[in-house]
Protein backbone atom coordinates (compact mmCIF):
# COMPACT_ATOMS: atom_id res chain seq x y z
CA UNK A 1 0.00 0.00 0.00
CA UNK A 2 2.89 2.08 1.08
CA UNK A 3 4.94 1.65 -2.14
CA UNK A 4 1.32 2.32 -4.31
CA UNK A 5 1.26 5.38 -3.00
CA UNK A 6 4.37 6.83 -3.16
CA UNK A 7 4.68 5.32 -6.90
CA UNK A 8 1.13 7.85 -7.67
CA UNK A 9 2.67 10.77 -5.65
CA UNK A 10 5.71 10.42 -7.94
CA UNK A 11 4.09 10.15 -10.97
CA UNK A 12 1.69 13.14 -9.95
CA UNK A 13 4.61 15.18 -9.64
CA UNK A 14 6.74 14.40 -12.53
CA UNK A 15 3.02 14.88 -14.35
CA UNK A 16 2.87 18.08 -13.30
CA UNK A 17 6.37 19.48 -14.03
CA UNK A 18 8.12 19.62 -10.28
CA UNK A 19 10.51 17.56 -12.06
CA UNK A 20 10.85 19.21 -14.94
CA UNK A 21 13.93 21.11 -15.96
CA UNK A 22 15.25 24.17 -16.85
CA UNK A 23 16.63 24.39 -20.46
CA UNK A 24 20.25 26.28 -20.45
CA UNK A 25 19.77 29.32 -22.48
CA UNK A 26 22.69 27.85 -24.80
CA UNK A 27 19.99 24.65 -24.96
CA UNK A 28 17.22 26.38 -26.13
CA UNK A 29 15.65 25.29 -29.26
CA UNK A 30 13.89 27.88 -32.11
CA UNK A 31 11.51 27.08 -34.84
CA UNK A 32 11.42 29.36 -37.21
CA UNK A 33 11.77 32.43 -34.08
CA UNK A 34 8.98 29.93 -31.60
CA UNK A 35 10.08 27.88 -29.25
CA UNK A 36 7.56 25.54 -28.12
CA UNK A 37 9.19 24.13 -24.82
CA UNK A 38 8.60 25.77 -21.44
CA UNK A 39 12.11 26.81 -20.35
CA UNK A 40 11.56 26.71 -16.48
CA UNK A 41 9.53 23.50 -17.27
CA UNK A 42 6.39 25.05 -15.41
CA UNK A 43 3.65 27.64 -17.06
CA UNK A 44 4.22 31.30 -16.01
CA UNK A 45 2.02 33.70 -13.60
CA UNK A 46 0.84 36.53 -15.52
CA UNK A 47 0.76 38.15 -12.68
CA UNK A 48 4.10 38.09 -11.62
CA UNK A 49 4.99 38.90 -15.68
CA UNK A 50 2.72 41.80 -15.80
CA UNK A 51 4.92 43.48 -13.22
CA UNK A 52 8.13 42.20 -15.39
CA UNK A 53 6.81 44.12 -18.22
CA UNK A 54 6.62 47.46 -16.26
CA UNK A 55 9.27 47.47 -13.96
CA UNK A 56 11.92 49.52 -15.20
CA UNK A 57 15.03 47.18 -12.98
CA UNK A 58 13.54 44.18 -14.52
CA UNK A 59 12.54 43.14 -17.89
CA UNK A 60 11.92 47.03 -18.47
CA UNK A 61 9.11 46.36 -21.46
CA UNK A 62 7.81 49.61 -21.35
CA UNK A 63 10.72 51.32 -22.18
CA UNK A 64 10.25 50.40 -25.96
CA UNK A 65 7.04 49.44 -25.88
CA UNK A 66 3.05 50.62 -25.17
CA UNK A 67 1.35 48.54 -23.01
CA UNK A 68 -2.54 49.99 -22.17
CA UNK A 69 -3.35 47.34 -19.07
CA UNK A 70 0.18 49.49 -17.64
CA UNK A 71 -1.25 52.89 -18.23
CA UNK A 72 -0.14 53.66 -14.45
CA UNK A 73 3.78 53.29 -15.70
CA UNK A 74 4.71 56.66 -17.09
CA UNK A 75 7.09 56.98 -19.79
CA UNK A 76 5.56 54.11 -22.00
CA UNK A 77 8.09 53.94 -25.44
CA UNK A 78 7.02 53.36 -28.92
CA UNK A 79 9.99 52.34 -30.28
CA UNK A 80 8.51 48.83 -30.28
CA UNK A 81 5.37 47.48 -31.35
CA UNK A 82 2.15 48.32 -28.67
CA UNK A 83 1.74 44.73 -26.98
CA UNK A 84 -2.00 45.61 -27.20
CA UNK A 85 -3.25 42.50 -28.75
CA UNK A 86 0.34 40.46 -28.43
CA UNK A 87 -1.88 37.28 -27.56
CA UNK A 88 -3.86 37.64 -31.24
CA UNK A 89 -0.93 38.52 -33.21
CA UNK A 90 1.29 35.79 -31.85
CA UNK A 91 0.98 32.15 -30.43
CA UNK A 92 2.54 31.18 -27.22
CA UNK A 93 5.38 29.87 -28.87
CA UNK A 94 5.96 32.91 -30.77
CA UNK A 95 6.10 34.75 -27.67
CA UNK A 96 8.46 32.72 -25.60
CA UNK A 97 11.01 32.86 -28.65
CA UNK A 98 10.80 36.78 -28.93
CA UNK A 99 11.02 37.12 -25.67
CA UNK A 100 13.66 35.05 -25.20
CA UNK A 101 15.58 35.98 -28.64
CA UNK A 102 13.66 38.43 -31.19
CA UNK A 103 16.77 38.29 -33.01
CA UNK A 104 15.97 34.51 -34.05
CA UNK A 105 12.17 35.90 -35.24
CA UNK A 106 13.23 39.62 -36.29
CA UNK A 107 17.16 39.61 -37.65
CA UNK A 108 17.14 43.29 -37.16
CA UNK A 109 15.28 43.48 -33.99
CA UNK A 110 16.49 46.51 -31.86
CA UNK A 111 15.16 44.33 -28.61
CA UNK A 112 17.59 42.94 -26.16
CA UNK A 113 18.06 38.81 -25.69
CA UNK A 114 16.64 38.56 -22.69
CA UNK A 115 17.75 34.58 -22.46
CA UNK A 116 21.10 34.71 -23.82
CA UNK A 117 24.59 33.80 -22.73
CA UNK A 118 26.79 34.10 -25.59
CA UNK A 119 27.72 35.36 -28.84
CA UNK A 120 28.31 38.57 -27.77
CA UNK A 121 29.87 40.97 -30.45
CA UNK A 122 30.94 43.87 -27.76
CA UNK A 123 31.47 42.78 -24.25
CA UNK A 124 34.13 43.66 -21.90
CA UNK A 125 35.19 47.14 -20.80
CA UNK A 126 34.10 49.70 -22.87
CA UNK A 127 33.13 47.48 -25.77
CA UNK A 128 37.11 45.96 -25.60
CA UNK A 129 35.89 42.78 -26.48
CA UNK A 130 38.05 41.60 -23.36
CA UNK A 131 35.07 39.42 -21.44
CA UNK A 132 34.61 36.08 -21.94
CA UNK A 133 30.85 34.85 -23.09
CA UNK A 134 30.38 32.90 -19.69
CA UNK A 135 30.62 36.04 -17.57
CA UNK A 136 27.23 36.94 -18.79
CA UNK A 137 23.67 35.53 -17.71
CA UNK A 138 21.12 36.35 -18.98
CA UNK A 139 18.87 39.09 -18.57
CA UNK A 140 15.66 37.30 -17.30
CA UNK A 141 15.40 33.89 -15.70
CA UNK A 142 13.35 31.17 -17.55
CA UNK A 143 11.24 31.40 -14.99
CA UNK A 144 10.33 35.15 -15.85
CA UNK A 145 10.54 34.52 -19.66
CA UNK A 146 7.35 32.26 -18.77
CA UNK A 147 5.93 34.57 -16.88
CA UNK A 148 5.95 37.18 -18.74
CA UNK A 149 4.96 34.75 -21.64
CA UNK A 150 1.64 33.94 -19.80
CA UNK A 151 0.83 37.90 -18.76
CA UNK A 152 1.61 38.55 -22.80
CA UNK A 153 -0.78 35.70 -23.36
CA UNK A 154 -3.54 37.33 -21.61
CA UNK A 155 -3.34 40.80 -24.16
CA UNK A 156 -6.27 40.39 -26.55
CA UNK A 157 -7.73 42.91 -28.41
Amino acid sequence: MKISLIGAVAVSLIASGAFAEEVLPTAVAYTDGSVEQSLSGTSGDAANGRQIVGDKKQGNCVACHEVADLADVPFQGEIGPALDGAADRWSEAELRGIVANAKMMFEDSMMPSFYKTEGFIRPGNAYTGEAADDTFGPLLSAQQIEDVVAYLSTLKE
